[in-house]
């Protein structure tokens, strides 16, 4: 039996894996020892460089481009990871969008509901459906092999965000998927899980940090600083390894104590 905190010869795939949150992800996941299929969109410049930095571990690294917003590119994002590697042991879903413009429900425009929608919660099902029927379609290959899923959720999706009922919705979504699927696939020895950022030094906040926005929203945190992308990124890996077997339908708080706050 290997080392509990090693992913040796384990695989996987990250969505939204060329910055942010799901770069940090797949930079720790390959440093754990697994091979690691970089998920993008559009920057393949970036998830170029995230593979490189994998791959510097001495691990095998690839990236795919791929719209997860329907179920053929879910599923082919998953089956380049399989062909690539042989089997899929881990599915990390971090892609995902948070509008950045303040819109109570009242103006909040159809238009950019069902984007979020789309964004969040149809990609995701696509995903899970796709990593699901990939792991368990890799066991006759690598029998006795668990499967591991986490989500990026947020703390929104727990408390709400006002101004951004949408996204706050769609991560409330995920909250409930995570909780239904884990007692769904637990019998096939796959955990699913997932992690509730707060805010995150990360492109997608660059806006609100602006003009003082830093400093304000760092001391509303309890800890009293803004997550890097690695501070979420090292409680992804461990729900990863073999030792987190028994962790299951759980969303880890990795926000500062943000939650707490309301």
């Amino acid at each position: 039996m290997g080392s509990p905190f090693s992913l040796k010869g384990r695989s996987a795939v990250v969505t939204g894996g060329g910055r942010g949150i799901g770069a940090a992800v797949a930079r720790g996941l390959a440093e754990a020892g697994a091979d690691v299929c970089i998920g993008f969109r559009t920057r393949e410049d970036a998830a170029e460089q995230v593979r490189r930095a994998c791959a510097a571990f001495g691990v095998k690294a690839s990236t795919c481009a791929a719209d997860l917003t329907s179920p053929t590119g879910a599923r082919h994002l998953v089956d380049q990871a399989v062909q690539r590697f042989g089997a899929l042991d881990i599915c990390v879903h971090s892609a995902g969008i948070w509008p950045v413009d303040d819109a109570p429900v009242s103006l909040l425009a159809e238009e950019r509901w069902a984007a979020t929608m789309r964004q969040n919660v149809d990609a995701m099902f696509f995903v899970a459906k796709a990593a699901v029927a990939a792991m368990v379609a890799s066991r006759p290959v690598v029998a006795a092999r668990a499967g591991r899923l986490v989500f990026v959720s947020s703390t929104a999706g727990q408390r709400g965000e006002a101004g951004h009922a949408d996204y706050a919705a769609s991560k409330g979504a995920m909250i409930s998927f995570v909780k239904s699927m884990a007692v769904e696939v637990a019998s096939e020895a796959i955990t699913v899980n997932a992690v509730a950022p707060g805010w995150v030094d990360t492109d997608m906040c660059e806006a609100p940090f602006r003009d003082g926005g830093r400093d304000r929203i760092s001391a509303a945190i309890p800890v009293g600083r803004i997550a890097t992308p690695e501070d979420i990124a090292f409680p992804t890996v461990c729900l990863c390894l073999s030792g987190a077997r028994h962790v299951t339908g759980e969303i880890v708080n990795v926000n500062g104590g943000s939650v707490l706050c309301g």
